[in-house]
This record gives C-alpha cells, structure tokens and sequence, in this order.
C-alpha cells in the first residue's frame, strides 16, 4: 500500500495554514484513514491545537540532527486514527545546524522513508513553518506532493506564484523530480465581502485546476477549536467550518487517486478515551 507524503506549506503566516493541516488530518482520519501528522513548525501550533502538550526533545529536531528513529517520538492524539509527531521550540535550532550537516536536504526524506514503506499510514501531512527555510525544504523534498493553503486576500497571488517558483525548483534541481503541486486551497473566505469573491476569481483565473472547489470560510468556531485542543470535527461537528474541511477531504482524496469511503466515522467512536 503507497503512503502518500503531503506537505502543506505557504512562506506566509497567518493564511490558516495549521488550521487546514489540523482540520484536514481530523477529516481524513473520520472517513476512516491512517493519517500522521508531522508538525515541523518550531511554533508548535498544530501540536497544542490537537491538545498535546510540547516537550523539549518530543519533536523531529534531535532525529534530523542525530539521525535518530523517528517511531519513539510518534503519539497518538484524541482522534482515532490519527497520530502525531509533535514539535517544540528547539526545532527553531534546525535551521541553523541542518545546513552545515551533510545531505542536509534529505534528512527528513531519509527518516521519514521506514515509516512510509511499514505501510501504517495512508497519508501523511506535514505542517511546514511559515517560511522558504531548511525545513520547509527537507518537506517539500520528502514530500509527494504540495497542498497550498492561501487566504482570501490581495497578496494571494504573489504568495502563490514565489511558492509555485520554488517548488519548481525543487523539482528541476533534481531534489524531488516528481514533486507536484496537489492543490491550492482558499481560506478565511468571508461571503459577505466582495474582496473574499474578488480574491477567489483571480486565484482561479490564474491557477485554474489546481484549485480545490471547497473554500474554507472564516468561522468563529473554526478558530476556538485550537485553543481547546480539539480539531472542528470534534469541537463542532455540525459546523460550516467542519463541513468545508471535510468536502476538502473528498477532493483531496479524489486526487490521491485513492478509494473513496463514503461512511464517516461518528463522534462518539472518533474520539479516543485517552491521548
């Protein structure tokens, strides 16, 4: 069974990047899928937003650096059938040690290919940092395939196309010949604005099928469910937030080629006793 390697990546912050990452492992993992995600970002939020606590060595820092096992660090979360390798502050060191480390680039790709072909997984996210760094590189060179979420705002398009440029790169420069792009998502979509209809139109204009029909709206409940430690499907089944994310999930598995599983698992056997 191939396991799918995505990472979800965009160089700007605050575009609802780990609560796409979060919300979208969470709906992947109720239809039922194997899911990992693996929180790569020193900021940790995507680990405290599925409510486990950030331990100093619980993340992939000491395995990039000392090319430890990664197994030892995986944790189960509140959600059946989704695992966690978490992060914490000290990954912020990687940037600074991982380029003076040989096969620097492959790191990630290196640790993370045992788990891949145990065939535990169906798919794996990762929630690269809001940067073009030596993480988000070891990610896109470990991954598949590139999921892009973009908010509905005017710097959009620019923020698309120097990503789109870099994963070029890195696919004609030999890292990852066959990285792809699997789609752009648009995020914090406000129906009432014309620029939220405005912003869309251009971004499909642009980029055409590469992006995902399902727009994921700004949402009061989408964003309380972090600080509570629980993805959407948990925090709010019944809400337009958790029904965007979960549409997004058909697509995405629409995309993969895989299978679809038309039966969503329900809450109450979703959610796991204990973390």
């Amino acid at each position: 069974m191939q396991t799918h390697f995505i990472a979800v990546a965009n160089q700007k912050g605050g575009v609802g990047k780990t609560t796409t990452v979060i919300n979208l492992a969470a709906s992947l993992a109720a239809q039922p899928r194997k899911v990992l995600l693996i929180d790569l970002d020193p900021q940790a939020n995507a680990t405290s937003g599925l409510g486990i606590e950030k331990k100093p060595g619980a993340s992939v820092y000491p395995c990039l650096i000392n090319g430890l096992s990664l197994k030892s660090k995986i944790r189960r979360t509140s959600v059946r059938n989704l695992d966690l390798l978490p992060s914490e502050m000290d990954l912020c060191g990687a940037e600074i040690e991982l380029p003076q480390l040989e096969n620097h680039l492959t790191r990630l790709r290196d640790l993370i290919n045992p788990i891949r072909q145990s065939g535990r997984y169906d798919i794996i996210l990762c929630d690269c940092p809001p940067s073009l760094g030596i993480l988000t590189l070891n990610a896109l060179v470990a991954a598949d395939q590139v999921l892009v979420p973009s908010q509905c705002e005017y710097f959009a398009l620019e923020g698309l196309t120097m990503l789109n440029r870099l994963i070029g790169q890195v696919r004609d420069g030999g890292a990852n010949p066959s990285l792809t792009t699997l789609g752009i998502v648009m995020t914090m979509f406000n129906n009432s604005t014309r620029l939220s209809h405005q912003v869309v139109d251009e971004v499909r204009k642009h980029f055409g099928s590469q992006v995902f029909d399902a727009v994921i709206p700004r949402n009061t409940r989408l964003a309380e469910a972090p600080s509570h430690g629980k993805a959407a499907i948990v925090y709010d089944p019944n809400g337009a937030g958790t029904a965007a994310y979960s549409v997004l999930a058909e697509e995405v598995v629409g995309r993969l080629g895989l299978n679809s599983k038309s039966a969503i698992e329900p809450m109450i056997g979703l959610v796991e006793k204990s973390a």
